[in-house]
């Protein structure tokens, strides 16, 4: 089944913050609360949660795989994994490649991966090899779709052409940054998503924190974002967005979270916003952008302010 046919859940859960900034029994509570909700996307990588102390990355794959053996319902969810930025398994050749997914598959305890991403693009390595070999893993039926993750327009159309010239596999989605503060995503980029029929899943869909609207002036947040998330204020259009946020969710009886995820879902090519949670409170009102539509009306406010 390609990626574009399965029966996606609005939000994609994030995995970046499993066996970081969520220890196993949070991770455990969260990913019960998602799948309880009837979410089915899951998405994690290789690399998580390399950069803390200590770590030396696999650390959320072991939690996520952990949690579908106790579970026993892996067959219910959509399981997405990454390749190519952890420092141990770096790069996109077919050698690293199926070191890196025979890691992935062990520590996710599962025989298969349904969305395996090209973590970043990989300049060195020709793409025809990096296709290559994902044609193989899917062949033996490790991974069954691809995507690419931080590749530029030119670079994503040209690893199109080569997958149609070469009859190899096509990534058919694309993850990228994007969210109401920043949208460079709305140029090139999006052209060739939509106009050779992919369809993509943005991460940082609430800029580190920014657009849950718990970042105010004067308030201070624990958090390991919030020095990244608190610059958004420093900027007039940043505090515009929060004003705009604030009414919109005052419409809706909803919080600023779930606004800005909604609009991040109701734009052209999104198919599901990433988003992730340390605990269930966090998750709560992520989980209701799949309850929350916006009018027109909403979204031109919500456009307008962030221009």
């Amino acid at each position: 089944m390609s990626f574009s046919e399965l029966n996606l859940f609005p939000l994609c859960l994030g995995g970046n913050v499993f066996g970081w900034t969520a220890g196993r029994e949070d991770s455990f509570a969260v990913l019960d609360a998602y799948a309880e909700a009837g979410g089915n996307f899951v998405d994690t990588a290789d690399v998580y949660s390399a950069w803390a102390p200590g770590h030396a990355g696999g650390e959320s794959e072991t939690i996520i795989g952990e949690w579908l053996d106790a579970r026993g319902n892996r067959d219910r969810i959509v399981l997405a994994t990454k390749v190519g930025m952890l420092g141990s398994r770096p790069g996109l050749s077919a050698k690293n490649v199926r070191l890196a997914v025979e890691d992935s598959l062990r520590r996710l305890r599962t025989d298969y991966i349904d969305l395996y991403w090209a973590h970043i693009d990989d300049a060195d390595t020709p793409l025809e090899e990096t296709l290559g070999v994902f044609g193989e893993l899917i062949g033996e039926g490790k991974i069954r779709n691809i995507g690419a993750s931080n590749y530029g327009p030119e670079r994503l159309a040209e690893a199109l052409d080569v997958s149609e010239r070469e009859g190899l596999p096509r990534y058919g989605v694309l993850q990228q940054h994007y969210n109401l503060v920043e949208r460079d995503y709305e140029g090139a980029l999006r052209d060739v998503v939509a106009a050779r029929g992919l369809t993509s899943t943005p991460y940082l869909g609430l800029a580190r924190g920014f657009l849950t609207g718990k970042y105010r002036p004067g308030v201070e947040v624990d958090s390991p974002r919030a020095g990244a998330a608190a610059r958004y204020l420093e900027e007039e259009r940043g505090r515009r967005v929060l004003a705009a946020l604030d009414e919109v969710a005052a419409a809706h009886d909803a919080v600023p979270a779930t606004v800005a995820l909604a609009w991040l879902a109701a734009q052209p090519t999104v198919a599901a916003p990433i988003a992730s949670a340390r605990n269930v409170e966090q998750l709560r009102p992520l989980l209701a952008v799949a309850e929350l539509e916006l009018t027109d009306d909403d979204l031109k406010l919500l456009d307008e302010a962030s221009r």
